[in-house]
């Protein structure tokens, strides 16, 4: 009898708020997909059983179990190499969890499980901004922030698979407190708590109307939509925010020598509040033989689309295997 040609894989993205996972063919095309939220799930062996739930349900609705070759799965502090999600500053669970063979042994197949960075990439390669190019760098801004180097067109994991952990360079000694629990980490100041905080600070060092002072609960989102109505402090807000990026992705570049930093994630759609502050940082703060040169983007892919196929992307390099031949 011919075997069967698995021509679907799994895309999976753990992310703080919400779990989403989609059947992905072999042209990128997402199929299906469906979400749940994260930390309903506090227990991570509940958050497993729920996971391969949802997922067998969906394939089963959608073609048969039978056509899926494999599973990628995104998610932050998260190993290649290992398989293993470790001490991740904004999940619910704590210590290293091998997500990847508990997924694999309940699921039957293969399982590949990277950095959400790491993941971001490889789909911006396959399907996006990175198109076509073999040295560039991915940069996540959102709850966190973290990035992912390719270097002749392969990414750079680092001994342990954690290379790229931009968002917990330190910027200021003694700075701001991290999720990580350390001081003074890019990510306090430029990821979503540290924008807030720099909203916060700002509204409390000075009584200059802002319409950031009749909002209950602060987000960027709601900076950047004032900064559409003009408001001189939620414009500064992402000033700051933009000049402290610009420095940091500056001292970036000028190790990396990259041809593009690509930016995503809820952050990135502050846009030019954001990006005109820290592309002037850049180019003042970069080493001189690169300026004008390095080419800063922002995503092509939707926001709801790029991590899952990512991880679809993930799925396909990897070995098949099956508990069912």
């Amino acid at each position: 009898m011919e075997e069967q040609i698995k021509n679907r894989v799994l895309g999976v993205d753990i992310s703080v708020k919400r779990t989403t996972y989609a059947i992905v063919d072999v042209r990128g095309y997402i199929i299906a997909k469906g979400n749940f939220p994260t930390n309903d799930y506090p227990n991570v062996n509940d958050f497993v059983s729920t996971l391969c739930e949802k997922v067998i349900e969906l394939t089963e609705a959608n073609g048969g179990y039978d056509s899926i070759r494999s599973m990628g799965i995104s998610a932050p502090s998260a190993s290649f190499l290992t398989g293993t999600i470790e001490n991740a500053a904004n999940l619910p669970w704590k210590g290293s969890i091998p997500m990847a063979a508990m997924l694999r042994d309940r699921l039957g197949i293969a399982v590949a499980l990277a950095n959400d960075a790491h993941v971001t990439a490889l789909g911006e390669q396959a399907y996006g901004s990175a198109h076509g190019m073999k040295n560039f760098v991915v940069i996540t801004l959102g709850h966190g922030i973290g990035s992912c180097v390719f270097t002749n067109g392969q990414p750079h994991l680092g001994n342990d698979g954690f290379a790229g952990e931009i968002g917990h360079t330190c910027i200021e000694y003694n700075g701001r407190e991290c999720g990580c629990g350390r001081r003074g980490c890019l990510e306090a100041y430029c990821a979503e708590k540290g924008i807030v905080a720099t909203a916060h600070e700002l509204l409390a060092a000075s009584d200059e109307p802002s319409l950031m002072r009749s909002i209950d609960a602060i987000t960027p989102r709601s900076i950047s939509e004032c900064c559409e109505k003009g408001d001189a402090m939620a414009i500064e807000v992402y000033r700051r925010t933009g000049a402290i990026l610009g420095s940091s992705m500056a001292n970036y570049a000028s190790i990396l020598d990259p041809e593009a930093m690509i930016f995503t994630g809820g952050i990135a759609n502050a846009g030019h509040w954001l990006f005109d502050p820290m592309e002037e940082t850049f180019e003042q703060c970069v080493f001189r033989n690169l300026k004008g040169k390095v080419k800063l983007r922002c995503s092509s892919i939707d926001d709801r689309e790029r991590d899952v196929l990512g991880a679809s992307a993930l799925a396909w390099g990897i070995k098949e295997y099956s508990l069912f031949k």
